[in-house]
């Protein structure tokens, strides 16, 4: 953190948004922390402190800007970038996991005791695991407020607070405001209710410049038949939650995305949210990636064609390593029918108000027991996602957020059947791995052809980010999953 401290002073200073996100300003003249882009008059060198978490800041008995509203940019790339336990305790805590579990629980995913893991956190975000869950908590609760007219006890709950007494002492601790006072801002509409669903209506912020294209496009080109539907311009899917299932709408907007989320119990509301910032991969840092790729003369074109690539990952790792396997050797068209009849089979049928939404993708175990017409492959591929389907529901495998990455690789590559393209392509899509490179990928073969490379010697310079080169090497090749259908500016090939 201090090793960073003049580049972090340069950016506070020049008002740079690319910082937003990766650390928060902490004024002692004025006991508030902002965002790096804050508008407001540049602290003077001696008055500033910088946190790597708002958690730290929050601890450090600092408030809130009401200006600049730190809590509402996008989350820090650092926890999605880094593989080691810090990182994974923070995406662990980001899906809600101590709010349902405890910090013993998110100890015992970690492999770690409870003390251990506030020690790691400490040193490493400068706040433990509670801290930065009730900062969690509160950006939440704040975005609802602001975004929604959802009734204050619902948006305490929806929020993770266990009653209003710390909903109220904690929003004010953090913003010096009441939620009532927080409230009179709000330009949002009250939930909608259907198909059991309680919708709100929410813009997610996104980190500029964000290039739409490929990973809409994919999503949209891969979609699922009771799973995922596009229509209207819009993107929909299904996504099942700890402690029940949802629906989320989602469309490019120009400065974010338009989200229209529908949960079966309000309280899983923030974890939909994570998990479809997941899905999009809101939270990368697009300069640093366009940054270190453009230094290739190969790539720079590219780069500078379609600027703020994202990976399209998933919203369930399990549900991602199934969907590789099914469309292995086979084109996107026959990967999306035998996901259809996977889901038909096995899945879980839902109540959304959507057309064409009505399943949720299988659970593992539902996998493992899937009759063979629902798996309409040679038996060696059957008996392969069947083996995968064992691991993952027997606890011998985990591809969750809080994956260690080194372990879910090796456990995959172990299985018998799955070879290295699987292995990199579910760490890219499913553990969010920036740097996972499918090198014989039929797409990243023609794409070397066409520039007449041998990209697996090439790619080695291109480490940490050969997932977002994979991208752009895949749009070489025109394909559905390259644009969204119908969207200016995605039909131009670079």
């Amino acid at each position: 953190m201090y090793d960073e401290r003049e580049a972090w002073l340069r950016a506070i200073q020049s008002k740079d948004a690319r910082f937003d996100g990766h650390f928060v300003t902490g004024v002692t003249s004025t006991g508030i922390y902002c965002r790096p882009s804050c508008p407001a008059r540049s602290p003077h060198p001696r008055n500033v402190r910088f946190f790597v978490t708002a958690a730290a800041a929050q601890l450090a008995g600092f408030r809130a800007c009401k200006r600049c509203l730190p809590g509402a940019s996008p989350g820090s790339p650092d926890w999605d970038v880094r593989g080691d336990a810090v990182a994974r305790a923070v995406r662990l805590i980001d899906d809600g996991l101590v709010d349902r579990e405890g910090v013993t629980g998110l100890a015992a995913r970690l492999g770690y005791s409870a003390r251990q893991v506030q020690r790691m956190l400490q040193e490493g975000t400068g706040a433990g695991p509670l801290a930065l869950a009730r900062t969690r908590r509160a950006q939440t609760a704040r975005t609802l407020l602001e975004a929604t007219e959802l009734p204050l006890t619902d948006v305490a709950f929806a929020a993770g607070f266990a009653s209003l007494r710390s909903f109220n002492a904690t929003m004010r601790a953090i913003y010096d405001a009441t939620p009532s006072e927080l409230r009179r801002t709000s330009r949002g509409h009250g939930p909608r209710h259907d198909g059991g669903l309680t919708f709100v209506d929410l813009t997610l912020p996104v980190r500029q410049p964000f290039c739409a294209c490929n990973v809409f496009g994919h999503l949209i080109g891969t979609a699922i038949d009771g799973v995922e539907t596009f229509h209207d311009g819009t993107y929909h899917r299904t996504l099942r939650l700890p402690g029940g299932h949802g629906v989320v709408s989602l469309r490019p907007a120009t400065r974010g995305v338009e989200a229209r989320i529908g949960v079966s119990d309000i309280v899983q509301l923030p974890t939909a949210l994570a998990r479809v910032r997941r899905l999009l991969d809101l939270d990368a840092d697009p300069v640093a990636v366009d940054d270190a790729l453009a230094d290739d003369p190969l790539l720079a074109p590219l780069v500078h064609a379609h600027p703020g690539r994202r990976v399209p990952r998933g919203v369930d790792g399990d549900e991602i390593a199934f969907r590789i396997l099914l469309g292995q050797q086979v084109s996107t068209a026959a990967a999306r029918t035998h996901g259809a009849r996977l889901v038909r089979a096995v899945g879980t049928p839902v109540e959304t108000g959507i057309p064409g939404l009505d399943h949720l993708f299988p659970t593992a175990d539902a996998v493992a027991g899937a009759p063979d017409e629902a798996l309409a492959y040679p038996a060696a591929r059957r008996d392969t996602i069947r083996r995968l389907a064992g691991a993952l529901a027997d606890g011998d495998l985990d591809l969750s957020v809080g994956a260690d990455r080194d372990a879910a690789r090796a456990g995959l590559a172990s299985l018998r059947g799955i070879g290295p393209w699987t292995v990199e392509m579910i760490a890219m899509r499913g553990l969010g791995d920036p740097d996972a490179f499918p090198a014989t990928d039929l797409g990243v073969v023609r794409a070397a052809e066409e520039l007449g490379v041998d990209l697996t010697a090439r790619s080695a310079a291109w480490r940490p980010w050969r997932s977002y080169a994979t991208q752009h090497l895949w749009a070489l090749t025109p394909h559905a999953v390259n644009s969204i259908p119908g969207h200016p500016g995605c039909q131009e090939q670079p």
